[in-house]
């Protein structure tokens, strides 16, 4: 049993748990083991065995009471974007080296609410900002110096970003499950391109608070799994209304996502963007969606072509809202209360000048930069402006999709994981990768990737949107998909 427990998923390893066939201390103990025994991915940025330890000494208990709830025991991680007390919380900055919350993010409570025992921190993009994980700049576990995540399928390849460290820990078997974040598409696009399940859901649906903050009308927390049935798991532990700490939160009550799992997909409209598919998608990448669209048709659904003409044009609204909201909340990062401190300075403008020089990637400097210069006077309704109007259009582009269809679905990335460094000094080419991905961020639609085949030997992703609230559609579409399948099933080699 010990042996095989790194291949259990949230929903396998819960019901061995809750039949008392392993214990939670055996199960963090193993997984701990393995995190380090694959240390060398840099997935993580923080561990603490001996809390984590304690929390499955707390989940034993409870399974043996017979009150445990429904992720008792069941070993996780977070990304690093999410404060956390008893770890680190860095967000993949130099400028919060060392920084520890004193508090919980509301998601990270959920999940302990839900028995779910933290075994550390993951390594993100700085401040999410990234589509490859290579921004990092924390050390990870059993290095001294800031290291990109490397994909498990390829070592030589990005995990996808911001949320890497997530996908990687969750495709290489260190944890069962992980939270992620998605501003533009950071679960989606790095479970494409691990081969994992992850939601985002819509946005609202999960509280913010805690989570260090990129662009605040983006920002959505969401998990990583195995499959559908363990992110439907995970989504109904994190999600529901947080009145008291967040205002964006929607006052939506908390759902179980795993009621409607196996529902038949009989007459399902899967709508189909001809922009999905065009100029610039990877010919294996087109073949395996089709294939996954061919399946979806033998299971009963029916596919639909609808267009979602504004999708080009969702690269540039996304840069400029995003930038404008991050220049905003980066400005706190001064030196003054917290995180790091230029230690020679004149002055307290030269302090803070020299603070941010020393804590900043070039990534966040770059997206600083853009956003100041988009809300600065003369320039606010020439760009920011006018790139909400546009986010207004794109939404109404996806309503006027769903009157002919449920579901949408197309590629979450445009080719599979491109090779550490590729992309080198050129930013624009790892925005371009996100065309998929954004417009339903900027929608604030639900969406998931979910494992679909390979091109190269490295995964594709399938993305499925949903309307608002169709997180539990979208996972029983997932679900269905994964019975016929066995895509999300596949482990990297090397990692069985």
């Amino acid at each position: 049993m010990k042996a095989e427990l790194h291949q259990m998923g949230v929903a396998e390893l819960a019901r061995a748990l809750r039949q008392r066939e392993v214990s939670a201390v055996e199960a963090a103990q193993h997984q701990l083991a393995r995190i380090r025994q694959h240390q060398d991915l840099g997935a993580f940025l923080a561990l603490d065995d001996e809390k984590a330890l304690a929390q499955a000494r707390a989940a034993d208990e409870q399974l043996a009471a017979g009150n445990a709830p429904a992720l008792a025991g069941v070993p996780i991680a977070h990304k690093d974007i999410f404060a956390t007390a008893d770890l680190p919380t860095t967000a993949g900055s130099r400028i919060l080296a060392g920084y520890r919350s004193p508090f919980d993010a509301t998601v990270v409570r959920k999940l302990a609410e839900a028995g779910a025992v933290n075994l550390g921190k993951l390594s993100c993009d700085e401040f999410a900002m990234g589509s490859s994980n290579e921004n990092v700049a924390v050390p990870a576990v059993g290095f001294d110096h800031a290291v990109p995540v490397r994909n498990p399928w390829d070592r030589t390849r990005i995990p996808g970003g911001s949320s890497g460290g997530s996908a990687v820990a969750v495709a290489a078997r260190l944890v069962p499950a992980a939270t992620g974040t998605d501003t533009g598409g950071s679960i989606r696009q790095p479970a494409s391109f691990c081969g994992v399940t992850g939601i985002k859901p819509t946005y609202g649906r999960a509280s913010r608070y805690g989570m260090v903050a990129f662009a605040s009308s983006l920002d959505q927390a969401g998990p990583f799994a195995r499959s559908a049935e363990d992110c439907a798991l995970m989504l109904s532990a994190l999600c529901g209304p947080d009145p008291e700490h967040d205002s964006t939160s929607l006052d939506r009550p908390a759902e179980d996502f795993s009621h409607h799992l196996s529902d038949s997909l009989d007459g399902l409209r899967i709508g189909v963007p001809r922009e999905f598919l065009g100029e610039g998608v990877a010919p294996g990448v087109r073949a395996a969606i089709e294939a996954a669209l061919g399946e979806y048709e033998k299971l009963g659904a029916r596919r639909v072509e609808v267009t979602l003409p504004r999708t080009e044009l969702s690269i540039p609204v996304y840069y400029i809202i995003a930038a404008a909201e991050a220049s905003s909340n980066l400005s706190r990062f001064d030196g003054v209360k917290f995180g790091h401190r230029a230690k020679n300075y004149r002055d307290l403008a030269d302090m803070y000048a020299k603070t941010r020089e020393e804590g900043f990637g070039d990534e966040v400097k770059r997206r600083v930069m853009i956003g100041t210069y988009v809300l600065s006077h003369g320039y606010y309704d020439a760009y920011y402006l006018q790139a909400q109007k546009v986010r207004r259009m794109i939404a109404d582009d996806f309503q006027q999709a769903f009157a002919h269809c449920d579901l949408i679905a197309g590629p979450a990335a445009p080719t599979v994981a491109w090779k550490l460094g590729e992309h080198g000094d050129d930013p624009v080419a790892d925005y371009l990768a996100d065309i998929f991905t954004l417009p339903g961020s900027l929608a604030g639609l639900p969406g998931m990737s979910v494992p679909a085949g390979f091109d190269g030997g490295m995964p594709v992703g399938l993305q499925l949107i949903g309307n608002y609230f169709g997180e539990a559609k979208l996972l029983n579409a997932a679900h269905r998909f994964q019975q016929s399948t066995d895509w999300h099933q596949r482990t990297p080699e090397g990692y069985e």
